[in-house]
């Protein structure tokens, strides 16, 4: 083994996989290819279609790539012998529109990736092909530890009638998980201490709001951020109805253990109650319901805003407030706190939400399990080139057609980078842990480029984020989303008119609407089809198999 580590050093070291000098004898060319089965190049080669969205920002800070020609699709050809092409690549709207048009008419790749309806729609059609036994035979020992760090609910999902139809595009449900974003520099100025309880927020809301908190005797602050999205992981309502004990976009189990939707139970109608005040007294931007995140991050940039509920990433959000030096703003993230006083549950809703589906007629199904094989590899395996394939600092790893990786990556490298600090020992980072742990040495360190690092420092730091989310894990808080089976029939056809339908009832309520708007609401959410949806999802978790 320690040979073949060694000769794939020698081979792998460049930044594009190319072979080893061709005068090795036939032996020493064997050492150098992986042995893994879900490794093995094809010869003669194959070809695999995708298609894709661009990524014009990424391709103009690399030059002599492209989407169709580039480090990744080089690597694949020469580790695995699969070329990649892409049947056409578009943009944003674009591509979801031509991606419609393409299901509806048959006309797909060798892999699409679809969301859980479309998935189904492909199944029942009998246009993709089933990848149980794929999945089982080629994924490798890491994918399989990878594509599994949350339970089975990603395989649930993707599994229609005891078939695994689709590898899931596994996402981190816990990256999810919402803190509370506030000025300090506003807490320490208007004499006021971190919030324990729902109350405390309130209060702290509206000192932030009348109590002329950044001192220019004009009345233009505001208390909490909210835009028109009110499920965004920044700047959304999420947190904020956690604290009142509602998980609004959940299904969550009740007191029998039954599944119910949590968009409709009482607790989101008091939390609604509570924002609808905050917006009648000024306490939320007025137009937060026309605006985007960019949009009200632009208050949150020019120091009118002192609190949001937002995911680990909102440090960079808060950021912005911090490149006009005469701001000076401070950020922390707290834990989000309830009405009682005690540590409430944080919701994690379902993130898995797109599918890698292989056609039907396609030869080489496995060929998508070895690509992501070696996206996981090179990556987070033991040949991994993190600054070649991942960052450089550029996220090169978007050129790859799959994108698999650790769910629970930034937490561990929260934790190697808390133990180096604890220690001073630095020889056991690894290379994202390595690379944040420089970001906020450069924040520390008060140069000239001090600023690039604040945001690391805000979410990776001994006060920051994860550390919050340590808390959260140390006092299992955590609430995991209790159904993750596939839609059923009336969530294909229903869903996307229910959310709606809740978002703008719950708007409107926010907005001045009667309170009593949420019973009517509940009721013809009902009656539009979520008893039934309610009905299905309960019946599925009792007849599906282990």
């Amino acid at each position: 083994m320690k040979k073949v580590k060694l000769m794939l050093a020698a081979c792998l070291s460049v930044q594009l996989l190319v072979a080893c000098d061709h005068n090795h004898t036939e032996e020493e060319e064997q050492e150098t290819a992986y042995p893994d089965t879900g490794l093995s190049k094809y010869d003669p080669p194959i070809e695999l279609t995708f298609v894709r969205e661009g990524e014009d920002e990424l391709m103009k800070a690399l030059p002599g790539e492209t989407v169709a020609d580039n480090r990744w699709t080089r690597l694949y050809e020469e580790a695995l012998g699969i070329k990649i092409k892409y049947d056409w690549v578009e943009q944003g709207d674009l591509y979801r529109q031509k991606l419609g048009v393409a299901l509806a008419s048959g006309n797909i790749p060798d892999v699409v990736k679809v969301n859980a309806e479309q998935l189904r729609t492909l199944t029942n059609q009998g246009m993709i092909q089933e990848l149980t036994d794929v999945f089982d035979t080629y994924a490798t020992p890491l994918t399989k530890k990878v594509l599994s760090e949350e339970g089975t609910g990603p395989f649930d999902s993707a599994t229609i009638d005891g078939k695994l139809m689709a590898i899931p595009d596994t996402s981190s449900s816990i990256e999810g998980a919402m803190f509370l974003w506030i000025r300090t520099d506003w807490l320490n100025r208007l004499g006021l201490q971190p919030p324990s309880t729902m109350d405390d927020v309130l209060m702290i809301s509206k000192a932030f709001t009348e109590n002329d908190p950044d001192q220019n005797g004009v009345d233009d602050t505001y208390g909490l951020a909210l835009t028109q999205y009110l499920w965004d992981p920044v700047m959304g309502i999420g947190g904020f109805m956690a604290g009142y004990g509602a998980s609004p976009t959940m299904w969550i189990k009740d007191a029998s253990g039954k599944l119910v939707y949590g968009g409709i139970q009482p607790e989101a109608k008091s939390a609604l109650k509570a924002l609808q005040e905050m917006y009648r007294s000024g306490q939320i931007d007025a137009d937060f319901g026309f605006k985007d995140g960019e949009q009200e991050g632009k208050l949150i940039a020019s120091g009118k805003l002192g609190m949001f509920y937002g995911v680990q990433w909102g440090s960079f959000v808060a950021q912005s407030s911090r490149k006009d030096g005469a701001i000076a703003a401070e950020w922390q993230a707290f834990p989000i706190v309830s009405v009682s006083g005690e540590k409430p549950k944080v919701p994690l809703p379902f993130s898995t939400y797109q599918y890698l589906a292989v056609k039907k007629s396609y030869e080489h199904p496995e060929a998508l399990v070895k690509l992501m094989n070696l996206h996981l590899e090179k990556n987070w395996g033991e040949t991994a080139e993190y600054e070649t394939y991942y960052s450089t600092p550029q996220p090169v790893w978007k050129l790859s057609p799959v994108t698999p990786y650790p769910l629970m990556k930034n937490l561990e490298a929260f934790r190697q980078v808390e133990v180096a600090r604890r220690t001073g020992d630095t020889s056991l980072l690894k290379d994202e842990a390595k690379a944040i742990h420089k970001n906020i040495e450069v924040y520390k360190a008060g140069g000239a480029d001090r600023e690039t690092g604040w945001g690391w420092e805000r979410t990776y730091g001994p006060e920051g984020a994860f550390s919050v989310l340590e808390q959260y894990i140390e006092h299992d808080q955590l609430s995991y989303e209790s159904f993750t089976g596939p839609p059923t029939a009336t969530v294909i056809e229903k869903e996307t008119v229910l959310r709606n339908l809740q978002i703008e009832a719950f708007r409107n309520i926010i907005l001045g609407r009667p309170i009593e708007e949420f019973d009517r609401f509940a009721a013809e959410w009902r009656k539009l089809g979520g008893d039934q949806m309610t009905a299905e999802v309960n019946q599925a978790m009792v007849s599906r198999k282990p």
